[in-house]
């Protein structure tokens, strides 16, 4: 990793355009090596809404975009359960590379980031959540709750509450599951996991009407 991981490579005061085009090329930590890109946050810039996921995954990884797997249909669906529209969210995630396990003629195997790499990669986030102003930042899992809030905040102890978040804007916070846990969760508590998913979300609908 560079000594100072990402912010080495994060220009000031960019808009979302130049910070793509500039994330791109980081080379913050070692995980660009093996990734196929960087995937970078997606979404309008005039977003109210700003969901935090972990890292992109293999199909993420592949296409270059946020959320496109299996994890980002479930999250579609759970947002439009929720009252909420996709297309108005900016989707992101704490870590902008794919980190995996595969062995030869083997399928890539998602890798839980390590603390490093969510350090040497929050200047990224914290450049979006600049360019972006939202008034709600969504963390789904707890790695995105460690690079939104820090370690104060647990998924299970937190969730499903407005959080005030105290570095200016978002204004708020909301902390939710990774809809990848949701697709893991046992058949008999899946409906559960995910019913639990659209109420967390609901909670950050009912902000942006004045209701939280």
């Amino acid at each position: 990793m560079t000594a100072g991981g990402a912010a080495d490579f994060v220009p000031e005061g960019a808009d979302l355009d130049r910070l793509a085009a500039a994330a791109a090329g980081c080379r913050g930590c070692e995980l660009y090596r093996d990734a196929t890109q960087t995937v970078f946050g997606d979404g309008p810039p005039d977003a109210r809404v700003v969901l935090v996921g972990e890292q992109p995954g293999d199909v993420e990884d592949r296409r270059g975009e946020p959320f496109t797997g299996p994890a980002g249909r479930l999250l579609d669906r759970a947002l439009d359960d929720a009252g909420l529209d996709r297309a108005a969210c900016y989707l992101t995630n704490a870590v902008k590379h794919f980190r995996f396990t595969a062995g030869e003629h083997k399928p890539r195997l998602h890798k839980k980031p390590g603390v490093a790499h969510v350090t040497a990669c929050r200047p990224w986030l914290t450049a979006e959540l600049a360019a972006l102003r939202p008034e709600v930042a969504v963390a789904l899992g707890a790695t995105a709750v460690r690079a939104l809030l820090g370690p104060r905040y647990r998924v299970t102890a937190d969730r499903g509450r407005l959080l005030p978040y105290e570095r200016d804007r978002p204004r708020h916070a909301v902390i939710s599951t990774h809809p990848s846990a949701v697709l893991r969760a046992r058949d008999d508590a899946r409906d559960e996991a995910y019913r639990g998913l659209v109420e967390d979300l609901r909670v950050v609908a009912d902000a942006l009407r004045g209701n939280g």
